[in-house]
This record gives C-alpha cells, sequence and structure tokens, in this order.
C-alpha cells in the first residue's frame, strides 16, 4: 500500500463545530489524498460522524476552512456541491426509503437516470455495481428494501454509492459499512475498497473493527474529544498501540476471552428451540449461560430470537422461554429506539412498573435509573433530557444495552448489538454481560463478529434457517464456524 505524494484532494482546517454546550469538533486539521484509503477511528463520541457528515454538506461548522482541489469552498459547501466535486458516503444510519424498491433507491440516488427507459438503465446500473462488489449476492432489484435484511440493505446502499453515472466520483466515505455483514460478504466490501483506491479513488473508512482498519488502510487517523490525537501510516500502528492511542487500554483481557472451561451443563432450562425446518438441531439455553448464535448474515438468527421473544408466556410448540425477556435490536432505527422521546425515556420505558408509587409513575426514581445507567454504560452525554437522537450511534446502542440490563428480565436476546460500538465500550460490556451471567441471567447472543463467539458458553451455527451445528467454547475456532455456515443441511 502506497500513499500518493500529490496533493490533497481535500484539505480541512481549524474545523469547529459546536451543538449547544458540546463541543463536536475542536479544530480538526486533516487532508485526504487521491490514491489511498484513510482509516478514521476513535471512541463513540470522539467527532469522527460529525467531521464526516462537514465532509458531505450536511453539516456547516462554526469554524475553519475546507478546501477541494485547492480551492477554498467554505462559503459554498453543501450536499450538492460535494456531489458535484464527487464526495459521496455511506453513513452508519442508512438512507435508503423502505417503501421503495432496490431499483428506485437507485433512481433517486442519480437523478440523472431520467427520460423513457429509466427503470431498465437504473436496473442494469445497480445490477452491475452489487455484482461487482458482493459477488453472489441474492438481492433483486425489484425488492422492496423494507423486505431486505440490514445487511442487505447496507449491501444495496454501498452499491448505490459507489455506482457511476454522470457524476464524478472522487472520495468515498463509509462509515461502519461492514457492522450488519458477514465475515465473507465484509472481505468482499474490503477488497473492491482496495480496487477503487488503487485506480486513483479515495475512501474514508470508519469501523471499529480495527483488523478492517490495520489490514486495509494506507494511513489512521485517531480522533478523541473532537480532536486529532493521532496520525500515521497504518504499517506503524499495531492493534494494541491503536486501542491505546484511542486511550482505552485493555485492563481486563479476559473480559472478552474469559477462560475455555466447559461448564458443566446441569442449571435448570430456561428457553429452548428447534427451527421447524428439515435437519435442524434443538438450541438449549441454561440459566447463567451466554449461547451464541453464528454463521453468515441472513440464515435465519434474527427470525430465531424473534420466536423465543414471542414464545415467553406463550404456548409455541417449537419454541419455548421460561421468565421474562428483553431485546437489544442491533438495527436501532427500526426496531430499536423511540426516535421521539429523550434517552433516558428511551432506558427507562421497559422498567416503569416498577417506579410506581401511588399508581404514578415517581420522577425521583425515573432519574435515579438514567443516573445509574448513564455512569455504567458511560454514555456521552451532558444531559439525559436531551432526545436520543443527539447521540452517536453506537451511544445509542449503549443505550439500548442500558433499557434490557436495567430491566428484570431474566433472558436477554441480542441481535448483533454490538455494531457501531467502539471498542473500548465493547470490552466494558462484555465484562458486564458476564458479570450478569454469574448472578443467573441468560444472554442468547446474534454476532456477526467472529471474537464476540468467544465469549459465549455455547456457540450453535445457523444455515438456511436451521441449527447446523453445536460447540462448546473449547471447541470454537473460526475454521469450524465457517465450515459449519457452508455445509449443507442433512436432508
Amino acid at each position: 500500500m502506497t500513499v500518493t505524494a500529490e496533493a490533497p484532494f481535500v484539505r480541512l482546517e481549524n474545523i469547529i463545530k459546536n451543538y449547544g454546550a458540546v463541543r463536536a469538533l475542536g479544530g480538526v486539521e486533516l487532508t485526504f489524498n487521491s490514491g489511498e484509503c484513510v482509516g478514521l477511528v476513535g471512541h463513540n463520541g470522539a467527532g469522527k460522524s460529525t467531521l464526516m457528515q462537514v465532509l458531505a454538506g450536511n453539516v456547516q461548522p462554526d469554524g475553519g476552512e475546507l478546501s477541494v482541489l485547492g480551492q477554498n469552498e467554505s462559503m459554498s459547501y453543501g450536499v450538492q456541491r460535494a456531489l458535484e466535486l464527487g464526495v459521496r458516503c455511506v453513513f452508519q444510519e442508512l438512507s435508503l426509503c423502505p417503501n421503495l424498491t432496490v431499483v428506485e433507491n437507485t433512481r433517486i440516488r442519480h437523478p440523472s437516470i431520467t427520460g423513457f427507459g429509466w427503470r431498465k438503465r437504473a436496473s442494469l446500473l445497480i445490477r452491475s455495481f452489487l455484482d461487482d462488489i458482493f459477488p453472489g449476492n441474492s438481492i433483486a432489484v425489484d425488492d422492496l428494501v423494507a423486505d431486505l435484511t440490514l445487511g442487505q440493505r447496507q449491501m444495496v446502499e454501498i452499491a448505490t454509492v459507489f455506482a457511476k453515472t454522470t457524476s464524478s466520483l472522487r472520495l468515498v466515505i463509509l462509515d461502519e459499512p461492514t457492522s450488519s455483514l458477514d465475515h465473507a460478504i465484509a472481505g468482499q466490501l474490503l477488497a473492491y475498497v482496495r480496487r477503487f483506491v488503487t485506480e486513483g479513488g479515495c475512501v474514508i473508512l470508519i469501523s471499529h473493527i480495527l483488523g478492517e482498519i490495520l489490514s486495509t488502510c494506507d494511513r489512521i487517523v485517531v480522533m478523541g474529544d473532537g480532536r486529532v490525537v493521532e496520525e500515521r501510516p497504518a504499517a506503524r500502528f499495531t492493534k494494541h498501540s491503536l486501542v491505546e492511542a484511542m486511550g482505552h487500554v485493555n485492563h481486563a483481557p479476559q473480559a472478552h476471552q474469559p477462560e475455555t472451561v466447559v461448564k458443566a451443563r446441569t442449571a435448570p432450562v430456561v428457553a429452548e428451540i428447534q427451527p421447524p425446518r428439515r435437519g435442524s438441531m434443538t438450541l438449549t439455553a441454561r440459566k447463567g449461560e451466554i449461547i451464541g448464535l453464528g454463521g453468515l448474515a441472513g440464515q435465519g438468527q434474527t427470525t430465531l430470537l424473534v420466536l423465543l421473544q414471542r414464545s415467553a408466556g406463550r404456548h409455541i410448540s417449537f419454541a419455548r422461554c421460561s421468565g421474562p425477556v428483553a431485546f437489544v435490536a442491533g438495527d436501532r432505527q427500526t426496531d430499536g429506539v423511540f426516535p421521539l422521546w429523550s434517552i433516558g425515556q428511551n432506558i427507562t420505558i421497559r422498567s416503569l412498573g416498577t417506579m410506581r408509587r401511588f399508581g404514578l409513575i415517581d420522577p425521583k426514581k425515573e432519574r435515579e435509573m438514567e443516573r445509574r445507567w448513564k455512569e455504567r454504560m458511560a454514555i456521552r452525554t451532558p444531559d439525559m433530557a436531551n432526545n436520543i437522537y443527539t447521540l452517536s450511534g453506537g451511544n445509542q446502542q449503549k443505550a439500548l444495552f442500558a433499557r434490557a440490563l436495567a430491566s428484570d428480565a431474566e433472558i436477554i436476546l441480542m441481535d448483533d448489538p454490538m455494531r457501531g460500538v467502539d471498542i473500548g465500550t465493547k470490552q466494558e460490556v462484555y465484562h458486564i454481560i458476564r458479570s450478569e451471567a454469574a448472578k443467573g441471567r441468560t444472554f442468547i447472543w446474534y454476532t456477526t463478529e467472529f471474537e464476540e463467539l468467544t465469549s459465549c458458553d455455547y456457540v450453535y451455527v445457523l444455515r438456511d434457517g436451521a441449527i447446523v451445528s453445536e460447540m462448546p467454547r473449547s471447541e470454537i475456532t473460526e475454521a469450524k464456524v465457517l465450515q459449519s455456515s457452508f455445509e449443507e443441511v442433512a436432508q
């Protein structure tokens, strides 16, 4: 990987952005060159997404200069000007219209496709880029976006951004682009990123998966509290030094790689499900266990979690859950946050029944719960009364986790909940999960990150809606999970 020596395509000088009393950006100085992939990392709330919103033209900075190709664009820069200059962005919160098809969303992204026969031209465009970036995908251009999985929606969004029509494409911002993709599909995207960069494009890659950053990027920029705190070639970082630069040193390495001793399965069974697919094994979860769901994305893991949630307190022939259940959604926009409510309200809603006094909700108990879980989850906000959307994506996810953990739930179902969460917070949450499991709580955890499966006591691998493999922690390897993911279910 060789960083270009040409003049910068984009130069940011002393970029400042405030939201009330909160300083999101405190004087950022950065350049981005054609022919390089730049990794942008930092803890949640470090200012990464705000900076990229400025570069994409969605947010006007309060101070500083933005230059493109040597020209100061600060006064006229906005979304349209960014597009004209060849700057596009895939944001962590996807921008597709769920009530439209894939091809119709492509038409919105590329308004130059117009006139008689536009649908055919848009179909050919999106089909070619979907197949080029994600070979073997099963997405049809006439599929309704609302019917696609979160991972498939992310693939469509990425393909529409990289698709080329009449406008130029010089710089692509990828904000957590693999957060909903399994390992194989993420690899396809990162390989395409390297091809795009080799051809002279520029990519800014934001990811909390440090292995992706180290293997894909030419240069890595570390942000903290709205400033650049470290910047050097990727080859001069290791995973450990990158974590240190981000301000999160792992003082508890066993938090996410616990001992490999297999637990004796003697505790009472609290959840059980055998998906009605032929050849499927039965998932059994006992009190105090952490059960992992592995396999390629879209193989029925989320459906299994939903069925378990529905079985709580009901009779379903192939599934049962004993005790109260809480669900931590990975797709926070659709299934997680209440967008009109405050941060505190989003946390306490699951526990309001425990706060009644004389038949009414006690505000003091609400505030106390908000304060306690803000501190425990390290939610970065000056005021829990702020709207939930004032938080970064990772901090929103922390709030959803706090909602489940603060409740009386004995079984917590987790649908890839760590997407977009920084490595320091992940370590803290892993530790909380294990401590809660030690107290008797049961966790059933779907994750697209292999390292998270190593925190589980047992892992069940799904393929085509069926459970095809079970392995204890001592036997979990990436090779075994991948092998089970691709083997055919016995007929």
